[in-house]
């Protein structure tokens, strides 16, 4: 797969299903705080404050809407980190990095209020 140069580059790659959903996740992510920059990061959309990465979107190899919560590139003492969201949506593979997925727009309309809620709490936290 060739890097994507853009959002929208990224967004043309999509079938219909998959951009449905990540329009919707790209604009809860946008509007999650003030000052919310958008950029491609490791090949798909990531939202954060300035340089600070700390919403990324992907797709699965199994064509899964993926989110990523991160707290940016470089390693940080997490130990004393935490961050509480509903365990059905949000899994924690470590402390301050936590994944949600979206397999169809029906499960993004089940969970989007929360998501609204973790990407606002997220970006003030992280």
């Amino acid at each position: 797969m060739k890097p994507f140069a853009s959002v929208d580059e990224f967004r043309a790659s999509l079938d219909a299903d998959r951009l449905a959903i990540v329009d919707r996740l790209c604009a809860a992510a946008r509007t999650s705080a003030d000052g919310v920059v958008e950029r491609i990061k490791r090949n798909a959309p990531s939202y954060g404050i300035g340089d600070n990465d700390r919403i990324t979107l992907g797709i699965s190899s199994k064509g899964v809407v993926r989110v990523v919560l991160h707290r940016g590139a470089a390693k940080q003492d997490n130990q004393s980190f935490s961050f509480d969201a509903p365990s059905d949506l949000v899994s924690w593979p470590d402390r301050d990095r936590g994944v949600m997925q979206f397999s169809d727009s029906a499960s993004l309309d089940f969970w989007e209020d929360d998501v609204k809620l973790i990407f606002h709490r997220w970006m003030e936290l992280a």
